[in-house]
């Protein structure tokens, strides 16, 4: 079958690999549609970060190369002895972390917190991009009726922006900033819509971000080529946001947006990071505000599926291009790196 593999950075090819074979508690999946995540970039442009290199994972049990993708949608082909979770011909979405069950994380049920946090599609055992892969039967969900396969793609981060709003402190009627427009940020505006913020203001250089997070309704976009973000974020609030969210993964961003939250605010730190970012630790004392990480996603794709049912985290809001597999380099990743038009590129292998 034919797969996109990562070797090493700036080194994804198109090859032909081995179809997976049936296992007992396995489900095997034709895959319809996979996302290119921004973490599959950050992968691509200075990886490895969750890709194996010199030391097999200790899930998967492999090194690269390695089968990319992990926002994906397909129909279930084969299930292995014992599976009755799903059955041949069903529409599934996979969730695709990788843990142990063994550390403490993982005994407490918080498995994206896992000492050993992988994912399928970045530390091997296969992934989205390719005609199939198989995962363990607890990594499957049911698509429920009305969605298609495209949305399917997008639930695994709609996941992340569900998680990241859920894990925050944020109320019905708070005010939030969100710091970049990409896929993450405009799915966790929507997030915030369904969480009840009163005020959501999206920062943003892209013009087409911008218009994407106006087109979902936000209360304003701030340019920060254009005006000081924190001194219009305190202006505009009267004195703070109660959450901010960092979805840049740029290190200025992350003391702009702790000094945007009003006292006892909070700055939700949603990217991975290639490199350090220095902050001014008495911005947060003196003001009593707080600093926490999301990672991944926990117990929460039913929920996101049924806020795609009552009409949140939309494809047609975020898809801007669907690519061939034979595609993925030069029309996916370079595209990705060069266009910063483009939101989200869905992948058909």
């Amino acid at each position: 079958m034919k797969s996109a593999r990562w070797y090493n950075a700036r080194d994804i090819r198109v090859e032909t690999i081995e179809e997976p074979q049936i296992q007992p508690g396995k489900v095997k999946i034709k895959v319809e549609w996979c996302g290119i995540c921004g973490s599959d970039l950050h992968e691509y442009a200075a990886g490895p970060i969750f890709i194996p290199v010199e030391v097999a994972h200790p899930v998967s049990k492999e090194l690269a190369p390695i089968v990319m993708g992990h926002e994906f949608s397909g129909k279930v082909a084969e299930v292995g002895e014992g599976v009755t979770k799903v059955k041949v011909g069903d529409p599934v979405v996979v969730e695709p972390i990788l843990s142990c069950g063994e550390c403490a994380a993982c005994k407490k049920g918080k498995y994206n917190l896992c000492d050993s946090l992988g994912f399928h599609g970045l530390s091997g055992g296969g992934g989205g991009f390719s005609e199939f892969t198989m995962v363990d039967e607890h990594m499957v969900h049911k698509m429920p009726e009305g969605l298609s396969f495209e949305q399917g793609a997008l639930v695994e981060p709609a996941a992340v922006a569900l998680h990241s709003v859920r894990l925050s402190k944020l109320k019905a009627g708070d005010k939030a900033a969100v710091y970049g427009a990409g896929p993450i940020g405009l799915l966790l505006i929507d997030a915030l819509k369904a969480a009840g913020a009163s005020e959501i203001y999206a920062v943003e250089l892209s013009p087409e971000r911008i218009a994407k997070a106006k087109e979902l309704g936000v209360t304003a976009v701030i340019n920060p080529a254009e005006e000081d973000v924190v001194a219009k974020l305190q202006q505009l609030t009267n004195g703070g946001v109660d959450v901010a969210f960092e979805v840049t993964g740029v290190p200025a961003v992350l003391q702009q947006c702790i000094d945007s939250t009003s006292f006892e605010g909070e700055t939700i730190i949603v990217s991975i990071w290639e490199s350090n970012a220095s902050i001014l630790p008495n911005n947060i004392v003196l003001k009593e505000r707080s600093v926490k990480g999301i990672i991944a996603y926990r117990d929460i794709f039913p929920a996101v599926m049924e806020l795609m049912k009552q009409g949140y985290f939309t494809a047609e809001n975020l898809v801007t291009e669907r690519i061939a597999l034979d595609e993925i380099v030069d029309k996916g990743f370079n595209a990705l790196m060069r266009e910063k038009n483009q939101v989200k590129i869905l992948v058909k292998p």
